[in-house]
């Protein structure tokens, strides 16, 4: 969803980035992307939104001009200080420009004429400096302490009329007023919870090569993983975590939208077998508690991991169960090569298409060939062929057998870790063995009650058995360790089986790229809302979408649709086994 309005705009770009990559590219990317972080807490703090990094520069939108000066005047004194105390020649230093104009929000990125405007601004800017628009000066209360040099009508490349120009800065022995605070304007922070609660935002790749991406999401998802194994911290779910990825957001501004008292970051570097880990934990405060640098050979990753999580623990929460974590270290295996299989084949898994299903479950087949006792592997490779079997991307049900059978071979080898009794009760669930189901989901909460998928896939099983308004509440509960989470899918079947079909649609309505079961159910839930032209169309986009995943000699519309639907869908209570049948015949699916 878009959103058009009016904004102030600030662009700010690294004056002299190439000569900077040139002199170090490492220790230079990494100096970049601090002074973007430190300027966008710096924005959080005076009631801006730092949307995202292009390059070398920094968009952000305030509701006020005066916010946008008094944010960049504070942060460029700040860091002319800082670039002070650097012993060496790489100190990147900023120019800003501010704007007003119309633009488009979509997706946390803005772009329109406001954007454009202010970029040119920054270009007049000197080293250090901030140059203004001519309408945004005239907005700024003449009381403020800031000096104005006008520079006139300047014509702008893209811009039909001249634009008046200034330069601002603070007047001689004046300090920046401090901001209104947001909350005089009715804005709250979501809960915080009393226990230590935490999030991991995605670590930096600082490899120089995109390709190493799969690398640093990996760690940071383990990272994650491990101290989510610890019952004493609430800890934000992956995905929430990874929308800040690439945008220089603050860390109080990270802390108050996730709700925790607790930030990790860091970095990570691999050349060739070695790799190289930053990590530092910061309070919702922007307060440094703790910091560290490991540099390791690659098959100690998982000792580095084993630190990183040791160290946040231990500082949040003093003395923790290290025997947890112990335990944890099953799923782990001696063989970096495996490990560097498994972490590709989970970056695919994450995509969701046939063709990245089919190459994830290669990757993890290599890894369990390196290493037959890889309880992680087994897990992710259980949940492959299931993705297979529930989305269409094949209809043998031999992919749900498969799927316990390596399910199993995750919890043999470790019955400590939540993945496996997820991995294992998803595969129950679809084999109709619904109790077994159940309680390996409910061992999955007892191990992690923080894990996200552990609370929805228990949901579901509440579903199955008759109960989806349970299945709605528990589905609401996993909102809380994942804010940003994507849960359309998981909470419009419950609807739909509720019959609450108004609510249903609009839940499918949300889904992005749907995949073929969302098309088949949002036609059976048209159905019954009388809307039998759209139903129809539904059905049309529900078989091109499952013809389109296979081989054209493959596909066969003589299937039985309705049956292969709800072989998906094992409801233990014959009223909505055949609540979801009639719908799917009312709107046409074929059998």
């Amino acid at each position: 969803m878009s959103e058009r309005k009016l904004a102030v705009l600030l662009h700010a770009d690294v004056v002299g980035s190439t000569a900077l990559v040139q002199l170090d590219e490492t220790l230079s990317h990494h100096r970049i992307q601090d002074t973007f972080r430190r300027f966008s807490e710096t924005i959080a703090r005076n009631n801006g939104i730092a949307h995202e990094i292009r390059g070398d520069a920094l968009v952000a939108e305030f509701a006020r001009v005066s916010d946008a000066v008094s944010a960049s005047l504070t942060f460029q004194a700040a860091n002319t200080v800082y670039n002070e105390q650097l012993s060496d020649d790489i100190r990147p230093v900023l120019r800003v420009g501010i704007a007003m104009g119309e633009v488009v929000v979509a997706d946390n990125m803005v772009t329109g004429e406001g954007v454009v405007l202010a970029q040119r601004l920054e270009q007049l800017a000197q080293p250090g400096g901030i140059v203004i628009q001519g309408a945004a000066y005239e907005t700024v209360p003449k009381r403020l302490p800031f000096n104005y040099e006008n520079l006139g009508e300047r014509d702008l490349k893209g811009f039909n009329e001249p634009v008046r120009i200034y330069t601002v800065n603070l007047k001689p022995g004046a300090a920046v007023p401090e901001s209104e605070s947001l909350s005089k304007h009715g804005a709250s922070a979501p809960d915080v919870p009393d226990k230590p609660s935490i999030a991991v935002l995605p670590f930096t790749n600082m490899s120089g090569d995109p390709e190493q991406e799969y690398f640093s999401d990996g760690i940071t998802e383990d990272i994650i993983t491990g101290l989510s194994r610890f019952r004493d911290i609430d800890v934000i779910a992956r995905y929430s975590s990874s929308v800040f990825k690439g945008n220089p957001v603050g860390i109080r501004e990270a802390a108050t939208k996730l709700g925790v008292r607790h930030i990790v970051e860091g970095s990570v570097r691999k050349v060739g077998n070695r790799v190289r880990i930053t990590a530092q934990l910061i309070d919702s405060d922007g307060n440094h508690v703790w910091a560290e640098r490991y540099d390791r050979e690659l098959d100690d990753i998982f000792a580095v991991q084993d630190e990183v999580v040791r160290s946040v623990t231990a500082t949040l929460v003093g003395r923790m169960e290290q025997a947890r974590l112990e335990q944890g270290r099953r799923l782990l295996t001696p063989s970096s090569e495996a490990y560097d299989f498994y972490l590709q084949g989970r970056e695919l898994f994450y995509k969701w298409t046939p063709e990245s299903n089919r190459v994830a479950k290669e990757l993890i087949d290599r890894a369990i060939l390196l290493d037959p006792n890889y309880a992680a592997a087994h897990a992710l490779l259980a949940e492959i062929h299931l993705r297979d079997w529930i989305n269409f991307f094949v209809v043998d049900p031999a992919s749900v057998e498969l799927s316990r059978r390596n399910a199993e071979r995750a919890v043999e080898l470790d019955a400590a870790d939540s993945r496996t009794h997820v991995a294992l009760g998803l595969a129950h669930l679809l084999q109709s063995n619904h109790e077994q189901g159940r309680q390996n989901l409910d061992i999955a909460l007892r191990l992690n009650p923080s894990d996200v998928r552990a609370i929805v896939y228990r949901g579901r099983y509440d579903m199955l058995v008759g109960d989806p308004d349970a299945c709605i509440t528990r589905i609401q509960e996993a909102k809380r360790y994942d804010p940003y989470g994507k849960f359309h899918p998981a909470m419009a079947f419950p609807l739909f089986t509720s019959r609450q079909y108004d609510s249903a649609l609009s839940e499918f309505d949300n889904i992005r790229d749907p995949h073929a079961i969302v098309y088949a159910f949002r036609a059976a839930t048209l159905a019954y809302l009388g809307k039998q032209a759209e139903a129809a169309r539904a059905v049309e986009d529900f078989l091109e979408k499952v013809q389109s995943q296979w081989e054209p000699d493959s596909a066969d519309t003589r299937l039985n649709w309705v049956e292969l639907i709800a072989q998906r869908f094992p409801y233990k209570k014959r009223r909505d086994l055949d609540h979801l049948i009639v719908g799917l015949r009312n709107a046409g699916i074929p059998e």
